[in-house]
């Protein structure tokens, strides 16, 4: 038995050896081959150990032939099935490879029907998760570049017409024909100022796009804070008749920059503001919830259309309405938004009846 079975055992590893050569050849070529391969490794290797037994034991010639007979059908069964299988799996692969050709170019994968294997099944989710990225991230791009067009046109506008009107009032000054020269300078101020500002946010708008916002953060309290930015935007709520309200707020620490969010609350208050009718009310709270603490900011805008709520935090984005230059370049809100995810928070908004509700999501000091 030990003979037989070490006779047997060389048989077979001299298939196993041939047919590892085979597939090294073959590696580069279709599945259909190398399961042909494997299917005939298996029926060689026994034939070959059947052989050396027979040899070794000496069987009758009738008794060779009648295995050999039963191997050879063996071998017949196992390649047919052999290439069915390999034909059927490469036949679906080639639907999957076709199916996933169609979203390289902008579509949308759609798995091919019919039954596959499980690993096939596998790389189609895969392929239909990747395709649904890359719509997402296609549809983020298109926004982007809508949002950038229109910032160059906007900030092209804004920029135009104030360098418009202190080219006539230099001259004016400059021929000697304005009536009152002191009324001029002080306009000439007034727009370098608002050229400064548009300049300003700008660039902190790039270093925040460019990850180059340096945070220097400190534990302050929100009480604080809010009322600095109240003390800050009263001047301009008096000047357009707006009322400022902040009695809900809570003195809960948080660990920020007391710069750059007090730019956050600012942009906040000022965009608030403006939007808001004289005689009415901008509220500022700020309370505690599950994720930390919340800013919010409410106006009495009158709303924001439904379709425009998800494009208010784009850079450019001022609205259909707001095309004068006391609207600013679009820039605040995405300001906000930068400066907010910087500090590990979030923003939002939402409508309110009479207006909207501005939201600033911030983790609570430890």
């Amino acid at each position: 038995m030990l003979r037989m079975a070490l006779y047997a055992f060389l048989g077979a590893v001299a298939a196993g050896a041939l047919g590892a050569g085979a597939l090294w050849l073959l590696r580069r070529r279709s599945l259909t081959a190398s399961l042909t391969v494997v299917a005939s490794v298996a029926v060689t290797a026994m034939l070959a150990g059947t052989l050396a037994v027979a040899w070794a034991m000496f069987l009758s010639p009738h008794d060779l032939k009648v295995v050999t007979t039963v191997v050879a059908m063996a071998t017949v069964v196992s390649l047919a099935t052999a290439l069915m299988l390999g034909r059927w799996v490469v036949a679906r692969s080639r639907e999957l490879q076709r199916a996933a050709r169609s979203f390289g170019y902008g579509g949308s994968f759609a798995a091919p029907d019919g039954p596959v294997t499980a690993e096939l099944a596998d790389l189609s989710r895969e392929l239909a998760a990747t395709s649904a990225r890359l719509a997402e991230s296609r549809n983020r791009e298109r926004a982007l570049e809508t949002s950038r067009r229109e910032l160059v046109a906007w900030i092209s506008h804004d920029l135009r017409t104030p360098l418009a009107g202190l080219r006539a009032m230099a001259e004016a000054l400059e021929d000697g024909v304005a009536a009152d020269p002191e009324r001029y300078l002080k306009q000439i101020r007034t727009e370098v100022e608002r050229l400064n500002d548009m300049v300003g946010d700008l660039f902190e708008l790039s270093r925040i796009h460019a990850g180059a916002l340096a945070l220097s953060p400190s534990r302050m309290s929100l009480y604080d804070l809010v009322g600095d930015a109240l003390a800050g935007a009263d001047p301009l709520a008096r000047e357009l008749g707006v009322r400022l309200v902040g009695d809900r707020i809570e003195p809960v620490p948080v660990e920020v920059d007391g710069k750059e969010m007090s730019r956050v609350l600012g942009n906040l208050l000022v965009n608030a503001i403006r939007r808001t009718p004289a005689d009415g009310t901008v509220a500022v709270a700020a309370e505690r919830c599950p994720e930390g603490v919340v800013l919010s900011v409410t106006d009495g805008c009158g709303g924001i259309p439904e379709e425009d709520l998800p494009r208010v935090f784009d850079t450019g984005w001022r609205g259909t309405h707001a095309r004068t230059p006391p609207a600013g370049a679009g820039l605040g809100l995405a300001i906000v938004r930068g400066i907010v995810e910087a500090h590990r928070g979030s923003a939002s908004v939402h409508n309110i009846p009479g207006g909207c509700r501005f939201e600033v999501t911030l983790p609570t000091a430890l």
